[in-house]
């Protein structure tokens, strides 16, 4: 693809996501686009340097070498196999260093992204901050909820933005989602279903003879991790908020080590109910040792359900054939299966398997356009309106998920623990 291809094949994308935000009333729902619009692709590139190039680091990179607007200015990392394959990503000259506070010291950066272990985002943050850099920083925020509030005052105070690592906020079809949502296609939303399932058992290979083992294993131990809760699930308690336009008022669940029995500490298995005003629940699920489901989310309401990550929206079915019609035709067909009998009128209770209808826009780079955005927030000084707030509340849902399944027993929201409390 040529130069001139990509540049408009990009702003054909971020025109899309503006008109998106802009479908009902979306200007309050996702703010950010109208930054976005004004300047999408910025004349001067904000120097970026990485703190943390593990795969998710050297992904975030490749996303960042994708923009218009940002440049990758320096790398750092304290273990020299992730350094040395983040410098083959990048020119020769690129400075690389293994102590984060000696590449703030360095200065020629503008802005830092934090790709590293959840337990030391907040300190890198406030190093980034106290070095008067704005932060990008991935989800989920910090290990504890005080340090996650921290990281917002801290911001706030020193007048430098602060962006988290919610690329679902940037995705066109989760946009027009949210829009269709919002004008009522689907009806009053009571539930939302959402599970992250994968298999494999997130550990990684230790050097023999080093120790090493907490150091890359970090997602598996208490004091480093939550788990399943802050590696997947804020992103998708992010999109039960955002869906419900409200937070949870509580959280109840069950959590165990159920198949990975190697020394581990978090939960490999996890089931929770978040819920919300008016009776409203989100219902999540996520284990590490049966992928058959992926990742997904049921939005659902009276009038019909939104799977976005499917990229999907369906209408409530008309009646359904009763039981012995649908027998009889099954009969007609060939078809074998076994089905209770109640009567003419009982009507199986059977999985919905329309087609529904497309929610658009396949082809797209969430995670690219989040650094642009980021980038224009960082020029003007301005924060995206919305973003820290989702990223926030998310974060901070995510880890009383972990304390009432630990407690087991329903953990309420902390009385006058919101975002908007924060800014006053």
């Amino acid at each position: 693809m040529s130069d001139n291809a990509f540049d408009l094949t990009r702003r054909l994308f971020l025109d899309r996501v503006v008109q998106a935000a802009a479908l009902a009333g979306m200007a309050q729902l996702a703010p950010w686009a109208a930054a976005s619009a004004a300047d999408p692709i910025g004349r001067d590139r904000v120097r970026l340097g990485v703190i943390g190039t593990g795969d998710r680091g050297r992904a975030l990179i490749q996303n960042i070498l994708k923009t218009r607007n940002c440049a990758v200015a320096a790398i750092c990392d304290d273990y020299a196999p992730h350094l040395d394959k983040a410098r083959a990503l990048l020119p020769a000259a690129t400075p690389a260093f293994t102590d984060h506070r000696a590449m703030l010291d360095a200065g020629g950066i503008d802005a830092v992204v934090i790709a590293t272990p959840l337990h030391v985002h907040a300190i890198q943050t406030f190093d980034a901050l106290d070095a008067g850099l704005h932060v990008w920083c991935e989800k989920a925020m910090a290990r504890t909820i005080a340090d996650c509030t921290a990281m917002v005052t801290r911001s706030q105070a020193a007048g430098r933005i602060l962006q988290i690592g919610h690329q679902r906020l940037f995705n066109p079809t989760y946009l027009n989602a949210l829009a269709r949502a919002r004008a009522g296609e689907i009806g009053t939303i009571t539930q939302v279903r959402a599970s992250w399932h994968r298999n494999r058992d997130w550990r990684r290979a230790v050097p023999p003879g080093s120790d090493l083992e907490r150091k890359l294993n970090w997602r598996l131990y208490r004091e480093s991790s939550a788990g399943l809760m802050t590696e997947l699930a804020t992103h998708q308690i992010q999109v039960a908020n955002w869906f419900f336009g409200a937070l949870p008022t509580r959280v109840m669940g069950s959590g165990s080590i159920c198949f990975w029995k190697d020394g581990r500490e978090v939960y490999d298995h996890v089931a929770l109910i978040f819920d919300y005003p008016g009776g409203r629940k989100l219902v999540y699920t996520s284990l590490l040792n049966n992928a058959r489901y992926g990742c997904e989310e049921q939005i659902m309401g009276h009038k019909g359900s939104i799977e976005p990550e499917l990229g999907r929206i369906y209408a409530e079915t008309p009646p359904r054939v009763p039981g012995l019609q649908q027998m009889r035709r099954d009969v007609a067909k060939g078809r074998r299966r076994t089905i209770p009998i109640g009567g003419a009128t009982w009507f199986p209770e059977l999985p919905v398997t329309t087609p529904g209808e497309s929610l658009g826009w396949g082809e797209y780079d969430e995670s690219m356009l989040q650094f642009e955005a980021f980038a224009e927030a960082v020029k003007t000084g301005t924060p995206a309106p919305g973003l820290l707030r989702e990223a926030y509340h998310a974060s901070v849902a995510s880890l009383l998920g972990e304390s009432a399944m630990d407690a087991g027993q329903p953990i309420s929201w902390p009385s006058g623990l919101a975002f908007e409390k924060l800014e006053a």
